[in-house]
């Protein structure tokens, strides 16, 4: 199935959006949940599976969702159509702070793996479909874990990361990334783990036991900021079981508080 062409618009720079237009008939899908804002017109509808086979029928329809639900995503995916006849915009946005990527997958040779919920939203016609792992070390031990999300098709997606995006082109090299920051990449890229070399390094290193490696022939997207060191940051400051911030029984703690007027 031929993707709906959609326009669009990248707004904010910190904590972005994206806004997607559509002509009447045109529709886009995104995961339960990503939807800002929508113009009058648009209709949507929560539906089992991503629309990229009309013919699907509804048992294949059911494995798709159920493999969806085994990687901890929704059952559903909610279908947006413009049933207007003027052209609509209607708004995603990611639930943290960072960057939303444009993939245009027929650039990209129509297919691109992305880390498990960076998915956000894509033309329909886009088949979202979840990869596993053939490699143990990288299912166990790499950021993604056995599931990739697998995107194919020929038109528009988006995928939301962390912090600030970097895009790499590779080109036979290899490149070694903490286990968190990749985002995605495209076919042709071998992604594997590698242990850090040194007992000192692994353990007081501070960058984890592993690093990812990339290899090949392809485009690398990569993240600053991670979800997971994020929230690792929050509840290091967040307040304990007594109510107390953690940290608060410190010198500098106590200081702290005397300076608050605590």
């Amino acid at each position: 199935m031929q993707s709906h062409e959609i326009d669009y618009e990248i707004i904010g720079n910190s904590m972005q959006m994206v806004e997607v237009e559509l002509d009447p008939g045109e529709t886009v899908i995104a995961e339960a949940g990503a939807m800002n804002y929508l113009d009058d017109g648009i209709q949507f509808e929560a539906k089992m599976g991503d629309g990229s086979e009309v013919d699907q029928g509804f048992m294949s329809k059911l494995f798709s969702a159920g493999k969806r639900m085994i990687s901890g995503e929704s059952l559903f995916m909610t279908h947006f159509t413009n049933q207007s006849i003027g052209k609509k915009r209607v708004a995603f946005a990611a639930p943290f702070p960072g960057t939303i990527i444009p993939l245009d997958l027929a650039k990209l040779g129509n297919s691109v793996y992305l880390q498990k919920d960076s998915f956000l939203c894509a033309a329909l016609g886009t088949k979202v479909d979840i990869a596993f792992q053939r490699r143990l070390g990288a299912g166990f031990f790499g950021g993604e874990g056995f599931i990739l999300e697998h995107l194919q098709g020929d038109g528009m997606a988006f995928a939301h990361a962390g912090g600030t995006v970097v895009c790499k082109q590779l080109n036979g090299g290899t490149l070694k990334v903490d286990t968190g920051c990749v985002v995605g990449f495209t076919d042709g890229i071998e992604f594997d783990i590698e242990r850090i070399k040194g007992l000192r390094s692994m353990f007081f290193g501070g960058e984890g036991l592993f690093l990812a490696t990339l290899r090949g022939h392809g485009t690398v997207w990569l993240q600053s900021l991670p979800f997971s060191r994020l929230a690792d940051r929050v509840l290091q400051h967040a307040p304990s079981a007594g109510g107390r911030r953690q940290g608060e029984g410190s010198i500098l703690g106590n200081l702290g508080d005397i300076i608050d007027g605590d």
